[in-house]
């Protein structure tokens, strides 16, 4: 494409076209039409996948070409830290540094699952990460079980029906092999809840009143509830309690410091600013190798840039994708106008 305007898709001219016809297939990234099915680089011993698929979109398409990269002996050590110590890994660092990434990473590398994901906001609470209890749908049960003339006994007494756990009330769940859990971006929670972690965190069990409650009226005291994997697995007393502790990976861009008795209970791990050899690797394993050397000047001038603004790796993907996709005349400029410094207002 010569023209700037050739690879416009909307142009702006007001009459209806076919255009979006042309529209070449997304980003690896932003790809969601294999949204839940299983990922064929993620397999058990036996051959059968145990992932969804997310890897895929966090790891990268292409990262077979990646593998010659290896984190820094210091991520390392940390890693290995926080999985003998049974600890949480805090990690910190810049937007788009590979925090989340890193869990990702980890899960597949070790064959440990679908990593189990809690993006954090400002109104996030302790049990939003639990469980979730619909009062509202039993009671509209129970009701229509009197009204049609049904045992309404069973309705009332299923409670485990009307609970489904949450990412970090499924990674406690008793395996034989930890769950890798990703509490995402922590620093966006109200001022409680880091302190409303420690006795999860540092126990591995929690209780669920709504079944501690009627525990001995249940068959064996047990209920089955559904997961956030979206399985249904029994639990009983109305208690969930760990065999192995997750591997918990909390994020943080630094935008706020945590109280003392969270630090304390973490290993810590900040990931500095990445190189040019390892932002090479990132771009090669979304977007190939084609693209990473068609892109190289994009990863210096990206480099030279962020050493006086905040930027995001994102966005050195986006300029990439979309310069080396659509080929407009103008690259340099619209690559520019995608990779806007973060920490000034525009």
């Amino acid at each position: 494409m010569n023209e700037p305007s050739e690879w416009l898709i909307y142009r702006g001219a007001g009459e209806p076209h076919g255009g979006i016809e042309q529209l070449p297939p997304p980003p690896p990234w932003r790809d969601f039409a294999g949204r839940g099915a299983p990922d064929p680089d993620d397999a058990d011993d036996d051959g059968g996948a145990v992932t969804d698929g997310s890897a895929t979109r966090r790891l990268g398409g292409h990262r077979h070409l990646a593998e010659l990269h290896r984190p820094g002996a210091e991520e390392l050590e940390m890693i290995n830290a926080a999985l003998y110590l049974r600890r949480p890994l805090l990690v910190t660092g810049s937007p788009g540094a590979g925090k989340s990434t890193l869990a990702h990473s980890v899960a597949h590398e070790l064959g440990l699952g679908r990593v189990l994901r809690w993006p954090i906001v400002s109104r996030s609470t302790l049990l939003d990460g639990l469980y979730h209890y619909d009062a509202i749908a039993r009671l509209q049960d129970v009701q229509i079980a009197a009204h049609s003339a049904a045992a309404g006994a069973d309705a009332a007494d299923n409670v485990g029906s009307y609970i489904r756990l949450g990412p970090l009330g499924t990674a406690l769940l008793p395996s034989d092999r930890p769950r890798v859990l990703l509490i995402d971006e922590l620093d966006k929670s109200d001022i409680d809840l880091p302190n409303d972690l420690l006795n999860v965190l540092e126990e591995g069990e929690f209780g669920i009143p709504e079944l501690e409650r009627i525990a001995d009226r249940l068959p064996d005291g047990e209920a089955e509830v559904l997961t956030d994997d979206g399985t249904k697995v029994t639990v009983k007393g109305g208690r969930v309690q760990c065999a192995a502790f997750p591997f918990v990976v909390l994020t943080s861009n630094g935008e706020r410091d945590f109280p003392a008795p969270l630090m304390r209970r973490c290993i810590h791990l900040e990931l500095g600013r990445p190189d040019h050899q390892r932002l090479a690797t990132f771009v090669r394993a979304h977007l190939g190798d084609e693209a990473a050397r068609s892109g190289d000047d994009l990863i210096a001038h990206f480099l030279e840039r962020s050493r006086s603004e905040l930027l995001a790796t994102d966005q050195l993907l986006n300029a990439i994708y979309l310069t080396d996709t659509a080929a407009p005349a103008g690259r340099d400029r619209l690559a520019d106008l995608l990779i806007q410094r973060l920490d000034r207002p525009r």
